[in-house]
């Protein structure tokens, strides 16, 4: 019998050739096999990996300790820094420990806990742009009844209401895995179990499936992205009316940083979904995913730390206070 071996990963005597319900682990064959550029992937990767959680954790920490910062769109940005944090955990630590171990074996529960932990950062992701794109048009649109409108209390609700409905799709797109038998080939081209990848290796029918992720990404994607055009083209046309150039500058440098990431995000994902539609190879669209899993939370930071006074201040006190000798 030849060796079923592959990468470190042996198929253990419950993932015989057929069917099989509960298979033991998955083989994540990266963004290139090629072992000369492991070392350079591990260390690309790890850089990236720790820009990303310094900078975001770096914002969150500006904006606890700052005062000046206890609003409503900073509210939501340490909560969109936090969920960028876990967005890259899901993927990248093992992505690097497989390179730095030489085994790109994930266990069928680490398969299934990225796949929830994936979909419910980025659904927060995608709701919290929306949310802040609302505190944005209130803002500039609705100034003199913004705080009245964007209450502690509602702010809450609408960070609940953004956790609630990541977290619920989540749940249906983990369930909906649960339901598929594999088979023996278990080799998923990719970095991390995207979820399409895994289905693809399913020997039942995928057809809910498929339909689930449709109609998720259509309802989840599609009206989220509405609200922040909506918000946005009341923005700018309230902007317009505006007299003075300084006031339309003042105005569009408010909301100039959300809608830099909202750019980044919404561009690097329909980026790397109409690439996926146009060239069925995989390792190309594992390749064309690093945009909006890796690139985009590490440049979120910069973002606002570049374009955004109140942080550039914030952070600034934030060393300030560091250096300070007690």
């Amino acid at each position: 019998m030849p060796d079923s071996s592959y990468c470190g990963l042996k198929l253990t005597s419950d993932l015989a050739p057929g069917n099989q319900t509960h298979p033991t682990a998955f083989t994540l064959l990266g963004l290139s096999e090629e072992a000369s550029l492991q070392p350079l992937l591990f260390w690309a990767f790890l850089s990236m990996y720790l820009v990303t959680v310094t900078g975001n954790l770096l914002i969150i920490l500006a904006i606890v300790t700052d005062p000046r910062l206890h609003t409503p769109m900073y509210f939501f940005l340490s909560n969109l820094s936090f969920a960028d944090i876990g967005f890259t955990s899901t993927t990248v630590p093992k992505m690097l420990l497989n390179i730095q171990t030489q085994n790109k074996a994930i266990t069928y529960a680490g398969c299934h806990s990225q796949v929830f932990l994936f979909f419910l950062f980025a659904g927060l992701d995608n709701f919290l742009l929306t949310v802040m794109a609302y505190d944005r048009f209130v803002a500039i649109c609705h100034p003199l009844h913004y705080m009245v409108f964007m209450n502690p209390r509602f702010c809450g609700l609408l960070l609940l209401a953004s956790w609630v409905l990541s977290l619920l799709d989540s749940l249906l797109h983990s369930l909906m895995v649960l339901r598929l038998s594999f088979c023996s080939q278990l080799q998923i081209p990719h970095f991390f179990c995207d979820l399409d990848q895994v289905i693809q290796l399913a020997c039942s029918d995928t057809f809910l499936n498929e339909l689930v992720i449709y109609l998720a990404s259509g309802i989840l994607g599609v009206i989220p992205l509405s609200g922040i055009l909506f918000s946005y083209s009341k923005i700018v046309s309230s902007v317009l009316k505006i007299s003075s150039a300084s006031g339309r500058y003042k105005a569009f440098s408010t909301c100039g940083s959300h809608l830099s990431v909202v750019s980044l995000f919404y561009g690097t994902g329909l980026g790397v979904y109409l690439s996926s539609a146009a060239n069925h190879d995989s390792r190309d669209s594992a390749i064309a995913s690093v945009m909006y899993t890796v690139v985009t939370p590490m440049l979120n930071p910069f973002i606002y730390s570049l374009r955004n006074r109140d942080i550039k201040q914030a952070l600034w006190s934030l060393f300030s206070c560091r250096a300070t000798p007690t």
